[in-house]
């Protein structure tokens, strides 16, 4: 359990998403959150969750590939101190699959099929990261579903 209030109110507006069906909501909350933080000069964890799950909020493919490239650059400033101190149960690289599998998807919808590929490629690179649990199944799963939907090996 996070015991950093900037990640509880992040998980807030990601159960209003996910758990409630409030995407309006969730993107208002988050967007409040991205005010309150600084924006990309905030806390690079707080910047790379808080833009990975607002990309899951919008309309638009090129919004929402805007919000996973923030959430991709912030995942490099993190480190695994930071992450345990905010207390996620996840280190770093345990980021970089999803954020790869979410840019790799943003590519296949705007058809650019080559870093599609690309991103597919550097999220199972990294997916040993990852345990065997839900998450880990959940992001093996996408993988699995994108590669086919790119033609490729899963």
């Amino acid at each position: 359990m996070t015991t950093d209030p900037t990640m509880t109110r992040i998980g807030q507006a990601v159960e209003l998403h996910h758990g409630q069906g409030q995407r309006d909501a969730a993107r208002d909350l988050f967007a409040q959150i991205w005010d309150d933080i600084g924006g990309e000069q905030g806390d690079p964890l707080h910047v790379c969750v808080l833009a990975h799950s607002m990309a899951d909020v919008q309309d638009d493919v090129r919004q929402e590939l805007m919000w996973d490239l923030r959430a991709l650059a912030a995942a490099d400033l993190v480190t695994d101190e930071r992450v345990a101190e905010a207390g996620v149960p996840l280190s770093v690289a345990g980021l970089y699959p999803s954020l790869h599998l979410n840019l790799a998807e943003c590519y296949r919808k705007l058809d650019d099929l080559g870093r599609a590929r690309e991103h597919l490629q550097k999220a199972r690179a990294e997916i040993g990261a990852l345990g065997d649990d839900g998450y880990g199944r959940l992001i093996r799963g996408g993988l699995d579903r994108l590669a086919e939907q790119l033609g490729e090996p899963t």
